[in-house]
């Protein structure tokens, strides 16, 4: 694994240096959008709906439209002024017991790792959780957006599960439910009974996802028969998954690397090594926010600023 963040839980006057690592990850097959007719990749280019061109990643900023047809437009100035916790900072908040967190509110989980010579403090903190039977409550702040978070311990390693905020959670009103009437006794009883015949203890690896098993199996099967539906491309440098200002920089290194061996001397027995170009700066953004009225009933779409969870984030 690859650590994602680097920074320290404070924890009272106590200093915990930790690494963050992304706990869960995803094994689902992905797809790329082809044509029907040629197999040929479909890409996607940012066009401006105003004056047609193609926008580069770097002179693309973020637009609210209201509900009264104004729009503002932030750029990455406007982002750093608001509000958000120290980045390389976890700070514990409180102590609560860890039945009072209702699970409906747990969402991405990652794995620290002690980043000391001596990891003493880790182990201070994660004996105390066990011992009070206690989660800790953090702010966590991890790609310019801070969330609530839980601190816990599992199979002794500290793990941080981000809370949704409870604004987040929609509130379940059913009308069909108001005036459900209640089981009888002799219903409760059979199906308690039931539910005693298909007890067990918990054991996650006793399941598999078989539409995953059989998606590989097909495409395995497919490949190794051959025919009309397998084309032999070059490999793919890029992915849709990749930010597009990533793609844009792995694109200005490659030509850079090109253009450095044409002008290498050709028949030299030793090889020299070749000089980085370094990556051009991104144009200037707009300094301020502006408002402008919106000219069309559907709004202009925007491009997100970076991806998230890497994967393997």
């Amino acid at each position: 694994m690859r650590s994602i963040w680097k920074g320290s839980i404070a924890f009272g006057l106590v200093n915990v240096p930790v690494k963050v690592y992304s706990a869960t990850e995803q094994h689902d097959i992905r797809f790329h959008q082809v044509h029907a007719k040629d197999g040929g990749r479909i890409k996607y280019d940012r066009i401006c709906q105003e004056c047609g061109k193609s926008v580069q990643f770097a002179d693309i900023d973020k637009a609210y439209d209201s509900p009264d047809g104004e729009r503002v437009i932030l750029t990455d100035n406007d982002f750093d002024k608001l509000p958000a916790a120290e980045k390389h900072e976890i700070p514990v908040l409180e102590f609560v017991p860890t039945e009072q967190i209702d699970p409906i509110l747990y969402d991405k989980s990652y794995f620290l790792e002690p980043d000391s010579a001596s990891p003493k403090a880790y182990v201070l903190l994660r004996e105390t959780l066990e011992e009070t039977e206690r989660t800790a409550l953090v702010h966590f702040t991890l790609r310019q957006k801070t969330r609530l978070a839980a601190l816990r311990v599992r199979d002794d390693v500290l793990v941080i599960q981000t809370l949704l905020w409870p604004d987040e959670v929609r509130a379940a009103e059913f009308p069909s439910l108001e005036d459900a009437p209640s089981a009888r006794p002799q219903e409760v009883k059979m199906a308690t009974s039931l539910v005693e015949s298909m007890s067990s203890e918990f054991d996650p690896t006793e399941y598999t996802d078989d539409y995953q098993i059989e998606l590989r199996k097909l495409i395995d099967e497919t490949l190794a028969n051959g025919g009309e539906k397998v084309i032999h491309t070059e490999t793919e440098k890029d992915d849709d998954g990749e930010d597009a200002e990533v793609v844009d920089l792995v694109a200005a290194l490659q030509r850079s690397v090109e253009a450095a061996g044409k002008n290498t001397k050709s028949g030299s027995s030793t090889s020299a090594s070749a000089k980085k170009t370094p990556a051009k700066k991104a144009p200037a953004k707009k300094a301020a926010a502006k408002k402008t009225a919106a000219k069309k009933s559907t709004p202009a779409k925007t491009a997100d600023s970076k991806a998230d969870e890497a994967k393997g984030a």
